[in-house]
Formats: C-alpha cells, sequence, structure tokens
C-alpha cells in the first residue's frame, strides 16, 4: 500500500524536473525531502517552503520573503566552497518555494552523535574525530566571514556529513549579509538558539553585536559538545545560562580532553567579544591546521578508537647552538648573520598561545602597515594588510621549546631595493604593541630591544 503511494507521488514531477521522495526533515514553516533529477537521476534536496506558512511564523509576508532571499543569496555566495551546502537552483509556484539543494547522506552532526557515542569509545569521541569535524567548520565559517556572510546558528542540526564524514554547513536563514569582520558595523537582530548563542546575542545590548564573533562563539559551543558528549551550560533556565556563560562558568571538561583542546574551548567561550579568539585567526595559526596534523585526520569518522591520538602539532626541532642563542646574555647570531639581515630579523619567547600571538601581530600590522605571513602556510593570512608599506611584509615562524614556551623569529621580506637593511622598520613601536604577550627578546642589536 505504502510503495504504490510512493510510486504514485514520484509519477509527478516536481515542476517537471525532480522526482520527491522520502521525508528526511521538517522546520516551522519547511520540510525536506530526498528528490531525483528526471533528466539524470541524480539525488538531490529539496526544501520545500510553505509561502504562507512562512508568512504567518515571521508575522508578514515581505519578511518572510526577505528571509529566504537572504538564505539564497547566501548560499549563492558561498557556493564554491566544498564545506557549504551547495544549492545547485531555485524553483517556485504560487504556493511554494523550491530550494534543491546538495544532498548530503551522513545526515546532521547532532543525529550521527546520538547514534555514535552510546556503542564506541565508552561514549566519547576521540580527538582526532574532534578534530577533523571542528577543522572543517571552522574553514567553512572563515569563508563565509571572508565573503560578508555571517551564520548566527551555527548548531549540530546544520552541520551536516557527506558520506565520507566531511562537514557541509547548512541553514543559512538567520544568516546575516555584507558582515565586514571587526569592521565596527554591528548587528542588533537577536536570532538561533540560545544554547549556542553568544551572551551579547541573547542579552541584546544597545549597540548591537559583531556576527563574526558570534559564530565564533557557535563554534566553542560545538566544539565542547564533540569533546565532552554535553553542552557546556544547562540551557534549561536561559537567564541563569547567560549568567554563568558572562562569566565563563561552563562545565568541566572530561579528564581526557588533551590541554591544547582545553585553551581553545577558553578561548572559543570567552564571554568578551572583543578578546574572543575569531575563526580567522584560528585557521591562520593553530595547531590543528597545519597540513601535516590535518593529513593525520584524513579519515572517515567512523574510525577505530584504539588507535592512538596523532601529535597536535610536530614541534620544530632546535640544536644546541638554537637553546643556547635563547639567553639573553649569550646571544652569538650576529657571528654567523650579515649585520643587514639581523637588522631586519628579530626573535622572542613567549608563554602566550599560538592564537594570542598572532592576533597581537595582526593587530600590530595594521598601525605599522606591514603584511604578516605565516612560514609554512600557503594560504593568504588574514591578517594581510592591503596598506602594508611597498612590498614591506614580515614572516613569522613559531617553534616550541618545552611547553608552554614558543619561540617566534620574525623576519622582514622586501623587494628588491626597499631598504635593505630594515633600519626604516619601527622594532621599538612593534615592542610596545606587543605588550606583555613577549617573556624575553634575543637579538643581536642589544642596544635596539631589550630583554622584558
Amino acid at each position: 500500500m505504502n510503495g504504490s503511494k510512493f510510486r504514485k507521488k514520484k509519477s509527478t514531477p516536481l515542476l517537471g524536473k525532480y522526482e520527491l521522495g522520502a521525508l528526511l526533515g521538517r522546520g516551522t514553516f519547511a520540510k525536506v525531502y530526498l528528490a531525483h533529477a528526471v533528466a539524470d537521476g541524480a539525488p538531490v534536496a529539496v526544501k520545500v517552503i510553505d509561502k504562507e506558512a512562512a508568512a504567518a511564523a515571521m508575522a508578514g509576508g515581505t519578511a518572510a520573503v526577505a528571509a529566504v532571499l537572504r538564505e539564497v543569496s547566501a548560499m549563492r555566495r558561498l557556493r564554491h566552497h566544498p564545506g557549504v551546502l551547495r544549492l545547485h537552483e531555485v524553483l517556485a509556484s504560487r504556493a511554494r518555494i523550491y530550494l534543491v539543494m546538495e544532498l548530503a547522506t551522513g545526515g546532521d552532526l547532532l543525529s550521527w552523535l546520538a547514534a555514535t557515542l552510546p556503542r564506541r569509545c565508552g561514549g566519547r569521541l576521540p580527538e582526532h574525530a574532534v578534530r577533523r569535524v571542528f577543522v572543517q567548520l571552522v574553514a567553512a565559517l572563515a569563508h563565509c566571514h571572508a565573503r560578508g556572510v555571517a551564520h548566527r546558528d551555527v548548531k549540530p542540526q546544520n552541520i551536516l556529513l557527506d558520506g565520507d564524514g566531511n562537514v557541509k554547513l547548512a541553514d543559512f536563514g538567520f544568516a546575516a549579509l555584507d558582515v565586514v569582520p571587526d569592521s565596527g558595523g554591528l548587528l542588533q537582530t537577536a536570532c538561533g538558539t540560545p544554547a549556542y548563542a553568544a551572551p551579547e546575542v541573547i542579552l541584546r545590548r544597545r549597540g548591537g553585536y559583531d556576527g563574526a564573533k558570534a559564530d565564533a562563539w557557535s563554534c566553542g559551543v560545538v566544539l565542547f559538545v564533540l569533546l565532552a558528549g554535553r553542552l557546556p551550560f544547562d540551557d534549561a533556565n536561559v537567564p541563569d545560562m547567560c549568567r554563568k556563560a558572562r562569566r565563563r562558568e561552563y562545565r568541566e571538561l572530561p579528564p581526557w580532553v588533551s590541554p591544547p583542546a582545553r585553551r581553545l574551548v577558553h578561548r572559543l567561550l570567552d564571554p568578551n567579544p572583543a578578546t574572543r579568539v575569531a575563526v580567522e585567526v584560528l585557521v591562520a595559526t593553530h595547531p590543528w591546521f597545519k597540513p601535516r596534523s590535518l593529513s593525520l585526520d584524513n579519515s572517515q569518522l567512523g574510525g577505530g578508537c584504539g588507535q592512538p591520538e596523532p601529535e597536535c602539532a610536530p614541534a620544530s626541532k632546535l640544536n644546541a647552538f638554537d637553546i643556547i642563542s635563547m639567553s639573553p646574555g649569550l646571544d652569538l647570531s650576529g657571528l654567523f648573520r650579515g649585520s643587514s639581515r639581523s637588522s631586519r630579523e628579530r626573535r622572542f619567547t613567549t608563554t602566550a598561545s599560538p592564537e594570542r600571538t598572532m592576533e597581537q601581530l595582526c593587530s600590530a600590522s595594521g598601525k605599522l602597515r606591514y603584511a604578516v605571513m605565516v612560514v609554512g602556510k600557503k594560504e593568504v593570512d588574514p591578517c594581510l594588510n592591503p596598506l602594508s608599506k611597498a612590498g614591506m611584509a614580515m614572516s613569522v615562524e613559531m617553534s616550541e621549546l618545552a611547553p608552554p614556551l614558543m619561540l617566534v623569529e620574525m623576519r622582514l621580506e622586501m623587494d628588491d631595493g626597499e631598504r635593505e637593511d630594515g633600519e626604516g622598520f619601527g622594532w621599538e613601536e612593534l615592542r610596545l604593541e606587543l605588550g606583555d604577550v613577549v617573556r624575553s627578546w634575543h637579538s643581536s642589536d642589544s642596544e635596539d630591544l631589550q630583554q622584558v
């Protein structure tokens, strides 16, 4: 009986192009169906939006149309990124709007976690699997922000998976367009899901909020859920949840969570959006995003529990000379480098996180007008300053000495003929800008920079 009804439904293609199949999910005024293209049988997902129901739910037809147009505009703007669910086309009838989208056969992340965690690894997800999901999510959001889109409803239900377990960010119904991170252009609308929304979004403080930084908070909640299998704040009482979020009083992470992952959660669940780490900074600086680290996670989410955790970030090897030269009183680097090169290079040690260090360097780049390049990365970094002095850029390389001590080496990279000795650069200004990020400076120019 059911089979005959299903075949009968398939016999009338949607607007002559798609045959609708099983219901995959439903929302307030939309349903999502499995469908197949009449032309070639390719499987797709079709989101069917009822115009009348949407108008009733959003208190007016104008608002409903605007929301649909916003979702379509966002998806079209982002369609070339593999981590964003692809929109194939938009169809419409008198009563409905149809969004024909890429089919994510793995379902949503929340359903996958609910089905997977109880039967594996003692109810926990291995950290290498957490990292794989999180890295792909952050990369997708960084792409969104670079193209002026803030998602504003990041949560496991809106993170879909393809057949290989790759992330597909979906549901841009609450997206804000033409958002420029850290530009001062603030949003006013409170939206999203309270358990995943940033405190400044829920509290609706006067002055608005930064949509990109709100997405970063939501990423922190998703990361906590992946690591701990539960929310960081109890959302049964929203006012109480907000108070705890503003005080950074999230639940304790399980003992098996590594220190780097704990620090990452701490940076993302920062109640102050001004100091909260941006996803763009994570892509540029965090060890989880290094190519070698990513290759270790290039397996499906269904991997075994017993395999050892891969190293988070392979540290650079340092020889005896490097270690001796860490001491300000025994800096011998001037004996092995030409004077012009030494005036173009500086190094310092720090116990600050790589993310905070790069944030300070990026912040200083705006004032001193230089571009920042991370050694070993091919991508253009988010703090690349288009107002940099003619041809001037700074390459930055970080090496782990003994956790949490890091060595940071900076070198001016200039076009031929442009201040070969580097004397025109404001090293003293940079020292002041970096402030307490620096534990001690190490330079052959002892008169220029001193230990701090």
